[in-house]
């Protein structure tokens, strides 16, 4: 990897680390529904100028059926849940919690045929990231934690995990930058109703407002832009890995600035989930030079 590729990779490692601890601050005022529309709105507006200048806009409004599709898993109903979730549990473990995308992602390729098998070591793979979700979910539970919010934020990956096959079945060969675009502008008029039902009665806090804010600009909008830098440095197949670092920050980031607890059920789950979603996502390197190829082809 190069110098600059390095660098990108460390910066997406760390933005989209640090959104679960920016929502946990976030709703202490404000509701799950204003701050979804403040970060689609942010979102969209920096996205825009890109959108327009990629030439893709009408190839992209031409799938409308898609990108509804793809706004409404991805977007308007992860960003709800997840942060609907967070009143109730800590940022770290929702970001612990979202580690099982590639473990749902790699289940549903094989159950809807995108692969065809899988390799043994795939499936133990799947197994063990299974065990450190029931483990994330179930341990914790079982000393008086809420399972519901947990629940909403396993929704939350699985959509994670179905938004990218929606885009590769039906949106290839156009601006990702342009799809998003459009993506949050939708989800904005969706949720403005909802934001205005829900709008504080009282001033909220500086650094609720703040991390709306940041939510919008970083993980929402800036993230999109040096993921396709990325892309095109190293190509494809290195910047999945990013997930496995994203888990880590979040970790951290909650445990230092807000001292949410490690508990027993990370401590168990969550060596268990980034195991299995190693391997259950890893390919010989020959596969994944291959996918590479053709992904930048």
């Amino acid at each position: 990897m190069t110098k600059r590729g390095a660098v990108l990779f460390g910066a997406l490692g760390l933005i989209w680390g640090i959104p679960y601890l920016l929502i946990r601050i976030a709703v202490a005022d404000l509701s799950p529904a204003v701050i979804v529309l403040g970060r689609c709105v942010i979102g969209a507006l920096v996205l825009a100028p890109f959108a327009v200048r990629s030439g893709d806009l009408r190839a992209v409004l031409r799938r409308w059926p898609a990108v509804l599709a793809y706004a409404s898993v991805e977007i308007a109903t992860a960003w709800w849940l997840l942060t609907d979730a967070e009143r109730h549990i800590t940022s770290s473990l929702a970001g612990l919690l979202v580690a099982a995308v590639p473990i749902f992602a790699t289940a549903l390729a094989l159950m809807l045929r995108v692969e065809r098998r899988l390799s043994a070591l795939r499936v133990v793979g799947l197994l063990v990231g299974l065990a450190g979700v029931a483990a994330l979910a179930g341990v914790d539970a079982a000393q008086g934690a809420a399972l519901r919010p947990v629940l909403q934020v396993l929704v939350t990956a699985l959509c994670y995990a179905v938004g990218p096959m929606i885009v590769a079945r039906s949106l290839g060969g156009v601006s990702p930058v342009t799809v998003n675009a459009v993506a949050l502008t939708f989800c904005a008029i969706v949720y403005t109703p909802f934001a205005l039902a829900t709008w504080p009665t009282a001033a909220p806090s500086g650094g609720a407002l703040a991390s709306v804010v940041a939510l919008g600009l970083v993980p929402t909008a800036l993230a999109f832009v040096l993921l396709f830098e990325l892309i095109a440095e190293v190509g494809p197949a290195p910047a999945t890995v990013i997930t496995y670092l994203n888990q880590a920050v979040a970790l951290v980031a909650g445990v230092t600035f807000l001292g949410e607890p490690i508990t027993t059920g990370i401590l168990v789950g969550f060596p268990l989930v980034l195991a299995g979603a190693f391997l259950a996502t890893w390919r010989p390197r020959r596969a994944r030079l291959a996918g590479a190829v053709a992904h930048t082809g």
